[in-house]
Formats: C-alpha cells, structure tokens, sequence
C-alpha cells in the first residue's frame, strides 16, 4: 500500500489483448489520473540510458540496433522463447519501472491529483501491485484476445501465443483482484461497467477520506 497521505492508487492489469486501454480510457474520462506503465518500460530503456545498457550487456549487441536503440523485435523473438531469459529481462527492467512510476505518483499527488490508475500489464510480475489498495484485472477469452494481438502488433498465430503462454493465468488474476471485467468485444458494456466500477471507487475513497478528516477534528 502507498503512504502518501490523501493518495489513493488503483492498479489495473489483465491478460494481453484483453482490452485494458478501454477501461482505462473509461476511467481517465471519469477524472483519475493515469500512470501507463507501458510508456515507462519504453522510457527506461530509451537510447543511452542505464537500463538498456544492461539488457545490452547480458543478452548481446544484437537485441540494440544500429543506432543504439534497443530492437524489441530481436528480444522479443529471445525472451517468449525462454521463461529464464523472460524472468532475467524482468529481473533487470523492473527496478527502473518502479522508481518511476513512484516518482510519477509523488508527481501526481503533489499536483493534486488524488486518485491515480495505474496501468500495468505486469502489475503482480513487478511487485507494482504493492502501491496500490485496489486491484482491477481485464480478461477475455483466449480466441479473442489471440485475435486482437495478431491485429495489434502483427505478429504470427504461433507468436501470439507464446506472448499468451507467458502470462499468468486467468485463475490468478481471479483470485488476487478486487474487481474483474470482462471484455470479449461488447464496447457499450464494458463501458458501463468500468464507469460502475470507477464510480463505485470514488465513493470509497470520498468515504475514506471524510473518515479521516472526522478523526482528525
């Protein structure tokens, strides 16, 4: 759980390709903050940093372009092939994806922003799920999210699948959320639930925060 006074963080994962951009966007639109954890893990590996220097220094020159930019096709094709290799990347990335996103939540509540989303596809893999007091976990089924992957980052049916393989299961997620939404692809629903859900988050916070300033007085 965060220690920042007044902060309230809320931690929003799920399966690849279930559709987690739309319940975020859902929730951006109902006035929380968002932190993407997906643009700080491109961040922390941009040309010359600390990071992919040593990505670069374990798995090879070959996994950096020629202009020193790291070739995520070339460590992907590496790491979704092998859980070791998977578990060792994460091992060195992860530490530099959690001191930003706890510098980006002091940012936040320093400019008052209060009740923050946090984004991250690798929530529970990254101990991210330590911040935060609620958890929301975005599933679908296995055909359709294979679909949307091959769409989104066009990749093979095969590929696909091992990116699928190397995710927690749907059982886990189940049983380490708070709130579960399922997104097979009708948008008005998901919709309607994940403005539900963030409502009804508000409410706790406003409920929690009024308690607070009650045993104050």
């Amino acid at each position: 759980m965060n220690s920042l006074d007044g902060v309230m963080v809320i931690g929003l994962t799920g399966q690849t390709g279930a559709g987690k951009s739309t319940v975020s966007r859902i929730f951006s639109d109902n006035g929380f903050a968002v932190i993407n954890a997906d643009n700080i893990a491109r961040k922390v590996v941009e040309k010359g940093s600390k990071c992919l220097e040593e990505i670069a220094d374990f798995f090879g020159k070959g996994v950096v372009t020629e202009d020193k930019t790291l070739d995520r096709k070339a460590l992907a094709g590496i790491v979704f092939s092998d859980k070791t290799k998977l578990e060792t990347l994460n091992t060195i990335i992860y530490p530099y994806i959690t001191g930003e996103i706890l510098r980006r939540i002091r940012e936040c509540s320093e400019n008052g922003e209060k009740l923050i989303l946090l984004d991250a596809p690798t929530l529970f893999e990254s101990r991210a799920d330590d911040f935060c007091e609620i958890i929301i976990s975005v599933l679908a089924d296995p055909e359709v999210r294979k679909k949307r992957i091959i769409v989104r980052d066009g990749l093979t049916p095969d590929q696909a699948q091992k990116r699928m393989n190397s995710q927690l299961d749907e059982d886990f997620f189940e049983s380490h959320s708070d709130y579960i939404i399922h997104n097979n692809g009708k948008l008005d629903t998901v919709n309607r639930i994940s403005k539900e859900v963030s409502d009804k988050i508000r409410e706790l916070y406003n409920i929690r925060e009024h308690s607070a300033v009650k045993c104050c007085k």
